[in-house]
Parts: structure tokens; C-alpha cells; sequence
């Protein structure tokens, strides 16, 4: 997994204008938090679906960018989080221990 690191929220701009083109993920996750590091190693595990990009938010030292996420995409916050981001809207979203590739990649495929 290559993740891209969300780290301004200029980039945030960037991934709701590439929307538009090909499904943006976005994955909210903490560093302190076990579940969040189970599902992000659950996810490491996995090939990643074509033409999609993958971004994730370190909610401790990024907290203004997750909010901004969740104020543009209208959802609200939750740790760990995945947002699936297509034409400028969320599209779908999972929270804790609820996040797995094989939904990520069903919900891609819906859209496509």
C-alpha cells in the first residue's frame, strides 16, 4: 500500500478536485489508537484497486485536516474512518472495526 500522507489542507482541495476523474479514498487514522493501527495493518495487507487513489490523515498531528474533511464531505468524524470520495461527494463510509479491502474494492467497483 502507498499511502499518500494528507497533510495540508490544500492537498484536500486536490483530492476533491481528482474526484472527478477516478474515486479518492481517504483513510482518518490515529496513531495512538490499537483499532486504528489493526485496521490500517488490515489494510497494508492488501492489493490495492486500480485507478484510486489512497490518502491518509494523522488525526493526532493533522486534527484540522480531518475536520475539514469532515465538513466538506459532509460525515461526520470518526476514528479510524474511510471515506470513499467520487465526484466530489462521500460516497460511502466505515468506521472502526467495520473497514475492510473487500468493501472498499465492492463500493469502487460500483462506481466505476
Amino acid at each position: 500500500m502507498n499511502w499518500i500522507s494528507l497533510t495540508s489542507i490544500d492537498q484536500l482541495d486536490d483530492v476533491f478536485n481528482k474526484s472527478f476523474i477516478q474515486p479518492q479514498v481517504i483513510f482518518k487514522h490515529s496513531i495512538r489508537c490499537s483499532i486504528s493501527s489493526v485496521v490500517k495493518s488490515r489494510l497494508d495487507k492488501n492489493e490495492v484497486p486500480d485507478k484510486t487513489d489512497f490518502y491518509i490523515v494523522d488525526l493526532i498531528n493533522h486534527r484540522e485536516i480531518s475536520n475539514q474533511v469532515a465538513e466538506t464531505f459532509k460525515v461526520p468524524h470518526e476514528s479510524p474512518q474511510i471515506l470513499l470520495i467520487k465526484n466530489g461527494e462521500c460516497f460511502f463510509n466505515e468506521s472502526h472495526t467495520s473497514i475492510y479491502m473487500e468493501s472498499i474494492t465492492e463500493q469502487l467497483a460500483s462506481v466505476n
